[in-house]
């Protein structure tokens, strides 16, 4: 008899209401309504906070991508939830989902099954809690995922080429929560448990509301207060947007973090710090809920969802970035201090996915935002509670920073032997500025090309992914990225692992056209670039500027906020196409 089992974990959580009859429910505790297919996986937001629900004892139902067109039934038909509704664009900001960098509509949507496009509005996270606060207005809707984060403050909205306020006083939603969600989560349900009303919640940890008067507002102990310039001023004034905007990534940067505030019309957005870190026991405690790993039954008929075919078998090591790239949302969003996951719930993970029906012995990655951070951090944290760096790597890796590879050789070493497991490809990108020009006593003390061979020999799939994103040292310089010479060296040493071991592996590298103090004359040489080195041109993606990023701020600006430096970008649509079009015809 085989030992595989097709469900490692508990039944899903309701998404109709024939399946909460089955569960002998009247009504849901809560209610989460998400732009993305329902797949019960670690790596989906609303099934985390799902199952977090369900373990703290609620009754907690999914509405997967309800249709916003029609006589809103679906909005319907699971009802009134007891606590409130959760509303969430998904796994990605609607706008980006829909639309190339060009803004033409795409044609697919890979949290969709088969990928269709079309089952989830624009701007999806206001839209849904407009439908909400109509249907259901006195019920509360909390917002979250990562539309709702970048968004909570004034915005640049490059689809509509405008500067929006905050998310909160365009959807209507009563608070939202920020990053990766689950401890503010856990707090507010145990307080409105409690009967505690959420309007009265003020001091509650990484959320987001609205406030007439801020003088009357619950105070934060041992927290620093910091008046933005309000949305008018910043939606008047490109320099006033760039001023707002520094103070708040330094504010981001922070250990500690001051509270913010900043008036919108006749309120006050206000935006409580997040949460410290998350420690190892409670990441942990997240990770191990009893998730099925795979999409509801309700899809059972339809074709596959293209990004749950990405991540089915791969396993989250750790979250946060501190690469602190310019055009990225990652350390916005998660922040920029790493969490990382035991090595015994990782190796737990491993084992459960060796037992699901579909597992051939191939793990599709050990990663994370970037794969190699895994359980790293300042040597000193003392100097990491005061420091505003935006990047421990960049300008130049921090002489506090331990970043250490060989606790994530041996984690890779003890995943190999789990039995069943044939097969472990890293799928997330590396940074591979840690790993090269470093001395011989870093390379060494760190494991860094101990971990490169490793990496190299066993761990990739024909083809490591990198990112050097460009050429110019102009550009590299604004993107927040190393010099072009990191890459060069990594590229010598990957192809000298590759010959010694006789192994027919590609390096890819991925390239940004049209980003910020690209010219012409940079793009020209980027170009050149890639048509030596024969690499393919689809490689080559145009900037998108995405909410709350240095890179969109000085898209739109034109203004460095660290430097004051005007900054030129390519912003006219035929400008950009111009740029990306060097590549199509080289």
């Amino acid at each position: 008899m085989s030992s595989k089992i097709e469900y490692p974990g508990k039944n899903f959580l309701p998404t109709s209401r024939h399946e909460m009859e089955e569960l002998d429910w009247e009504q849901a505790d809560i209610i989460i309504v998400s732009g993305d297919a329902y797949i019960d996986h670690p790596s989906f937001g609303s099934a985390i906070l799902g199952r977090l629900g369900e373990k703290m004892g609620l009754k907690v139902a999914i509405l997967p991508q309800p249709n916003w067109r029609d006589d809103l039934r679906d909005f319907k038909k699971l009802g009134k939830p007891r606590l409130f509704f959760g509303a969430t664009a998904g796994n990605m900001d609607s706008m980006i989902n829909h639309y190339t960098a060009l803004k033409r509509l795409r044609s697919n949507d890979n949290y969709t099954p088969g990928g269709k496009a079309g089952f989830r509005p624009d701007y999806a996270t206001s839209v849904y809690t407009k439908i909400l606060k109509k249907i259901y207005p006195d019920t509360p809707v909390i917002i979250g995922g990562i539309e709702a984060s970048m968004r909570r403050l004034t915005h640049y909205d490059y689809w509509s080429d405008s500067v929006k306020p905050s998310i909160l006083s365009e959807s209507g939603a009563d608070m939202l929560i920020y990053g990766m969600a689950e401890q503010p989560f856990m707090q507010i349900i145990k307080l409105l448990n409690r009967g505690v009303p959420l309007s009265s919640l003020q001091n509650i940890l990484q959320t987001s509301f609205l406030v007439k008067n801020k003088e009357n507002l619950q105070t934060l102990k041992n927290t620093d207060n910091i008046t933005l310039p309000s949305y008018e001023l910043c939606k008047k004034s490109k320099k006033t947007f760039a001023d707002a905007f520094k103070i708040i990534e330094e504010s981001s940067n922070l250990a500690t973090q001051p509270r913010l505030f900043q008036k919108t019309g006749e309120s006050f957005v206000v935006v409580n710090p997040p949460y410290p870190v998350a420690k190892e026991k409670e990441i942990d405690e997240f990770y191990d809920l009893p998730f099925t790993r795979i999409p509801h039954p309700r899809y059972k008929s339809k074709s596959p969802i293209p990004a749950y075919e990405m991540i089915r078998h791969s396993v989250t090591l750790h979250r946060g970035c501190f690469g602190g790239c310019s055009f990225c949302t990652i350390s916005a969003h998660q922040g920029k201090f790493i969490a990382s996951r035991s090595e015994k719930s990782i190796l737990a993970e491993l084992e459960k996915i060796t037992k699901m029906e579909d597992f051939k012995g191939h793990i599709t990655d050990l990663g994370g935002p970037t794969a190699n951070m895994y359980k790293m951090s300042g040597f000193n944290k003392t100097a990491c509670i005061k420091c505003i760096r935006a990047s421990c790597i960049f300008p130049d890796t921090c002489t506090n920073l331990n970043f250490d590879h060989n606790t994530l050789i041996k984690l890779y070493k003890k995943a190999s032997l789990i039995e069943g497991i044939k097969k472990i490809t890293i799928g997330s990108g590396i940074r591979y500025d840690m790993l090269v020009k470093k001395n011989k006593e870093q390379n060494k003390k760190f494991a860094l090309n101990k971990y490169a061979r490793l990496l190299i020999n066993n761990h990739v799939s024909g083809r490591l992914k990198v990112a050097p994103e460009h050429i110019s040292a102009k550009v590299l310089q604004l993107m927040r990225k190393p010099s072009f010479d990191y890459y060069k060296e990594f590229d010598n040493l990957f192809r000298k692992i590759c010959k010694e071991n006789n192994l027919r592996q590609e390096l890819v590298p991925y390239f940004i056209s049209g980003h910020p103090g690209s010219s012409e004359n940079e793009i020209k040489k980027l170009n050149e670039v890639v048509a030596d080195c024969k690499l393919d041109s689809r490689l080559v993606q145009e900037f998108t500027p995405t909410p709350m990023t240095l890179a969109t701020t000085i898209y739109y600006t034109g203004i460095d906020p660290f430097t004051g430096k005007k900054i030129y970008t390519p912003k006219i649509s035929h400008l950009k196409r111009k740029q990306k079009n060097y590549f199509m015809t080289s």
